[in-house]
């Protein structure tokens, strides 16, 4: 059972994530944005990150990119709308272990962070 760190803008989005992980893994936390989601990994050290990219304050992709200069090996597995092809391209370039495309099913979450794990 992995920790999990949900991150996302969309409140109902990290209802429905914690709905499909729990049972699975523990969820250990959440954050709405990038900024928040840095102060959180650092303060629970979960397993696994799930990261949406395009959040206020901070996006995604930059969130991603301090956790791993804080962490080399921080799992971040990107959510993404299906728009953002180049955005998820640049999420695995610098360091995102999966991604999952929006809208998503049960299994493909759970199946990305087995994988990942």
């Amino acid at each position: 059972m992995a920790r999990v760190l949900i991150v996302d803008d969309a409140a109902f989005m990290r209802r429905m994530l914690t709905e499909m992980v729990s049972g699975q893994h523990e969820i250990c936390g959440e954050a709405s944005n990038g900024l928040e989601a840095v102060e959180k990994y650092k303060q629970l050290k979960p397993d696994i990150v799930t990261m949406d990219l395009t959040m206020p304050q901070m996006h995604g992709i930059d969130a991603m990119e301090e956790i791993l200069g804080y962490d080399g090996n921080a799992k971040v597995l990107i959510l993404s709308a299906i728009g953002h092809r180049q955005k998820v391209i640049e999420a695995m370039k610098k360091g995102a272990r999966d991604f999952v495309v929006k809208p998503f099913q049960k299994e493909q979450i759970l199946d990305a962070i087995t994988r990942i794990l």
